[in-house]
C-alpha cells in the first residue's frame, strides 16, 4: 500500500471522556512518523457538504492541521478538541444494493472528494455504533466506486459511554461516566436517607444496560431496570403494522403498570425491614420500549432514534409510583426524579479511560502504518493488548447495521447487580439463578 503522508481524524456522535486522549495519541504517533494530521471539525458535517467551488474545505474553518503544541497536556483534558456532531451521511442506505445507488451514496462521494482534495491517505473514525456504520459505508462505497489507487483507507476507534460495543470489552469514557453518575447517585441516596424518601434516577443507556447497571452497583441503588429486563411480567406484546412489508408483527413493549408495581413492591419490602428510603435506576432506553401510542410525535435524530433527552421517563414513572403507592397503602410518599448523563460526557477522564483511549489511538496508527489495514476497528483485550476486528465481523451483512452487545441475563455481571440490590420474594423473575428469599443473608441494599 502507498505510504500514509496525511491522515484525517473525524469524531462523531456524543462526547465521551478521554476523547482527547485518543486524538492526542493518534496525532503523536503520526507526527513522530513524519506524517501530517488533520482534525476535521464537527464530525462529518463539513465533509458531507463539500463542493470544490461552492463549499471547499477551508483550514481553520472546517479543519485544522494538528501540531505538537496542540496536543501538549491534551490527554487528560475535557471535551473534544475538534468538536463533534450527529449527522448521518449514510441516511437511506439500508441494504447492500443501496451502495450502488448514486443518489443514496451522494454524501459518501462528497466525503471522498473532500478528503482526496485535501490529500488525505487515511481516515480515522472515532464514534459509536452509528459512526461505525458510516465508516463501513465509506469503506464499502470506495470498493464499488473508487479505483484502488485512489481509495482512502479507514479504521474505526469505538466510542460510547454506553459500553454496548461488540468486539471490545470496555469502551473509553464508560468508567468515567459510571464514576460521575454513581457519585451523584450516592448524594441522592444520602438525601433519601435524611428525608425518608425515594428518587427515580434515569441514566443514559439507549440500547443496553451497562451504564445503568454500573451506576446502580457503584452508587448502591436499591434497584436497577434496563432494556434487557423487559421480560416476564414487565413485557407485553403489541401488534404493529410494518409499513414496508405491509404485515402485522408482534413486538415486545414495556408494561409501565408492571414496572410501577414492582417498584412499589420494593418500597413495601424495604419498609418491612425498617428502611424507608431508596434509589431506583432506570436506563433511558426503556422509553423506546413504551407502547407505540406513547411514542407518536416524539422527535428523532438523523439516525431515526428517538431523542430521549426530550422525554422525561423518570418523571413519568415517579408520578405513577407516587399514585400507586398511595392506592396500595393509603399513605403518601415523597418520590423525586432526575435525569443523569450529560454532566458525565465531558467530565475529567478516569485514569483507566485515559490509558484505554491512548492505547486505542496508538492502535489506530499501528493498524494503518504497521499492519496496513483497511476496514478494521481497533480493539484491545486483556492488559490493553491491541487487536483489530474486520468491519464485516461487526456489521450485519444484510441490513448493514451494527449489532449491539447486551448484558446477558444470568451472566456473572447480571447476577452481581441483582445480588447487591434489595432482595424481594419476586427475585426469581429477574434471573434464572438461585432464588434469594426476603429473609436470606443477602445484602439488604
Amino acid at each position: 500500500m502507498k505510504p500514509i503522508r496525511r491522515v484525517a481524524i473525524v469524531f462523531s456522535g456524543g462526547p465521551a471522556p478521554a476523547a482527547n486522549a485518543v486524538i492526542a495519541a493518534v496525532t503523536t504517533s503520526f507526527l513522530e512518523a513524519g506524517a501530517e494530521v488533520l482534525g476535521i471539525f464537527h464530525g462529518y458535517t463539513n465533509l458531507q457538504e463539500y463542493h470544490p467551488s461552492a463549499r471547499p474545505m477551508v483550514e481553520s474553518e472546517h479543519y485544522r492541521k494538528l501540531a505538537p503544541a496542540d496536543i501538549r497536556g491534551l490527554r487528560n483534558s475535557r471535551g473534544i478538541i475538534i468538536g463533534t456532531a450527529r449527522v448521518n451521511p449514510g441516511a437511506g442506505i439500508e441494504c447492500p444494493p443501496d451502495l450502488l445507488n448514486p443518489e443514496k451514496t451522494e454524501r459518501l462521494a462528497r466525503i471522498h472528494h473532500a478528503l482526496a482534495d485535501l490529500g488525505v491517505d487515511a481516515l480515522i473514525s472515532i464514534g459509536g455504533d452509528d459512526t461505525l456504520k458510516t465508516a463501513n459505508f465509506f469503506y464499502r462505497y470506495q470498493q464499488h466506486h473508487v479505483t484502488e489507487d485512489q481509495r482512502i483507507r479507514v479504521v474505526h476507534v469505538p466510542k460510547t459511554i454506553d459500553n454496548d460495543y461488540r468486539g471490545i470489552d470496555f469502551t473509553f469514557g464508560f468508567f468515567t461516566a459510571v464514576d460521575v453518575m454513581a457519585k451523584e447517585l450516592l448524594n441522592l441516596r444520602a438525601d433519601c436517607i435524611a428525608t425518608s424518601s425515594y428518587f427515580i434516577v434515569e441514566t443514559m443507556g439507549r440500547k443496553a444496560g451497562w451504564l445503568s447497571y454500573g451506576v446502580a452497583i457503584a452508587g448502591e441503588a436499591s434497584m436497577v431496570v434496563s432494556t434487557e429486563d423487559v421480560r416476564g411480567d414487565l413485557a407485553v406484546e403489541e401488534r404493529r403494522l410494518d409499513p414496508v412489508a405491509g404485515e402485522e408483527t408482534l413486538e415486545i413493549r414495556l408494561s409501565v403498570t408492571a414496572l410501577v408495581d414492582r417498584i412499589v413492591d420494593l418500597m413495601l419490602e424495604r419498609e418491612r425491614r425498617d428502611q424507608f428510603y431508596g434509589t431506583i435506576v432506570l436506563a433511558e432506553g426503556l422509553a423506546e420500549l413504551l407502547p407505540e401510542n406513547a411514542l407518536v410525535g416524539m422527535p428523532r435524530d438523523e439516525h431515526g432514534h428517538i431523542r430521549l433527552g426530550g422525554f422525561d421517563l423518570a418523571k413519568m414513572v415517579c408520578d405513577r409510583v407516587q399514585t400507586r403507592y398511595e392506592e396500595r397503602t393509603g399513605r403518601r410518599k415523597k418520590v423525586g426524579h432526575i435525569q443523569l448523563g450529560y454532566e458525565s460526557r465531558c467530565a475529567p477522564p478516569h485514569a483507566f479511560d485515559v490509558m484505554l483511549g491512548s492505547q486505542l489511538g496508538i492502535g489506530a496508527y499501528r493498524a494503518l502504518a504497521e499492519e496496513e489495514l483497511d476496514g478494521h476497528m481497533v480493539s484491545v483485550t486483556g492488559q490493553l493488548e491491541l487487536q483489530y476486528v474486520e468491519f464485516s465481523k461487526l456489521i450485519n451483512s444484510q441490513t448493514l447495521r451494527t449489532d449491539v452487545r447486551f448484558i446477558e441475563t444470568g451472566s456473572d455481571f447480571h447476577r452481581m447487580a441483582r445480588f447487591l440490590e434489595t432482595q424481594t420474594g419476586r427475585q426469581s423473575l429477574w434471573s434464572p439463578g438461585r432464588r434469594l428469599e426476603p429473609d436470606s443473608d443477602a445484602p439488604s441494599e
